[in-house]
């Protein structure tokens, strides 16, 4: 499956690839699923492509980047090539792995 970009804006902002492993439809694999699509949607909107991989579909898929847990999310696209393991539901961590910084909070207007 992939989804994300689909018009690129012009920009200086790097192109992201993102292969994300998971296990089957456990509720952790769909969490992840689900975390990462907001992650990207929200900071990297037009400028990702995430591809997600059940291991059990395709177990050789795990060998070239030596996945050893699921689920786990590898950025390979901008370098240096990163993994992050987990249901992706620590936004800053994920972040700081994809090399991002946080969006700041929304604030109310203050008259």
């Amino acid at each position: 499956m992939n989804a994300g970009s689909g018009d690129h804006a012009e920009t200086d902002r790097p192109q992201y690839k993102l292969r994300l492993f998971i296990t089957g439809s456990t509720p952790r694999s769909t969490r992840a699923i689900h975390n990462m699509r907001r992650i990207c949607e929200e900071n990297l909107h037009g400028l990702y492509d995430l591809e997600v991989i059940d291991v059990y579909e395709s177990p050789e898929a795990t060998r070239e980047l030596q996945i050893v847990a699921t689920p786990t999310l590898v950025k390979i696209l901008p370098e240096p090539l990163r993994k992050i393991i987990g249901d992706l539901s620590d936004r800053e961590r994920v972040l700081a792995g994809l090399n991002l910084a946080p969006l700041p909070p929304e604030s109310p207007q203050n008259p």
